[in-house]
């Protein structure tokens, strides 16, 4: 909690009217939790749409009640932002501790115990089966395989990628001033902004990615304006290149098109 606070001063300080708000809130579904070094992830969406279909409670509210003060009271069964209402003996487990983080640790848990008995009834209720060699799997190597199917980090955020980030039609028309560095109003900025896919070619190349046989190179990158071929000459400025200058600026024939 604490970490994403912090975060969000960081953004606030550096905060450009033009592109929205950036503030970011697990509630909102724009946050990602999870283990990079074990390839598991999940936002808050992941387990409100679980539990919204169980409790018949909408999605987005369910996903107010997974974060912040929010608490189940099983008794009366209904949801409070009392810890420790009259009622109960004991104070409640927030709804993120509750619904998200126990069921997880005790899962991981149970399979770092060797607790077969409990980790494969977890597993049967979210629906993993294990086949083939997976059978044979015990410890971190089980987790690691366990986690990652029923939570993939990799699905997890590109379904925020897709859900939560503005698209290029939209993103462009702010973003255009820090793609590229030409005048504002000629025929480039114009398709960088409008993401025109008649506009001039314009391509950013992240990656220059070598091919098996090292005769030849894949350059991997992203199309903001017009529309890539296989045969058609680019202007290719290179690291190196200066506007008005020749260096590092080559003129080359596209040899061959891949879609990822």
């Amino acid at each position: 909690r604490n970490a994403i606070e912090n975060v969000n001063v960081i953004i606030a300080t550096y905060n450009d009217s033009s592109m929205g708000d950036l503030q970011v809130r697990p509630e909102l579904g724009n946050v990602a939790f999870g283990s990079g070094l074990h390839g598991w992830g999940f936002s808050i969406e992941t387990f409100a749409k679980i539990l919204s279909a169980k409790s018949g409670m909408e999605k987005s509210k369910m996903m107010e009640k997974l974060w912040g003060d929010w608490f189940y009271n099983p008794k009366k069964k209904v949801w409070t932002n009392v810890q420790q209402p009259e009622d109960c003996e004991e104070p409640l487990q927030r709804g993120f501790c509750q619904y998200v983080m126990n069921p997880i640790n005790q899962l991981i848990r149970a399979i770092m115990d060797k607790d077969s008995e409990k980790y494969e009834k977890m597993m049967a209720r979210v629906g993993i089966v294990l086949k083939g060699e997976d059978k044979n799997l015990t410890g971190k190597a089980l987790m690691k395989h366990v986690m990652q199917n029923w939570i993939n980090a990799g699905e997890s955020l590109v379904a925020m990628v897709v859900m939560k980030l503005p698209p290029p039609k939209l993103a462009q028309r702010y973003r255009v001033e820090n793609l590229y560095d030409g005048p504002m109003d000629d025929e480039a900025a114009m398709g960088i902004r409008n993401c025109d896919p008649s506009g001039p070619l314009m391509m950013y190349v992240s990656k220059m990615v070598p091919a098996a046989d090292k005769s030849r190179f894949y350059a991997f990158g992203r199309v903001f304006s017009g529309t890539v071929a296989t045969g058609q000459k680019v202007r290719i400025q290179g690291p190196h290149y200066r506007p008005g200058s020749r260096d590092d600026l080559h003129v080359r024939a596209i040899q061959r098109t891949v879609l990822m």
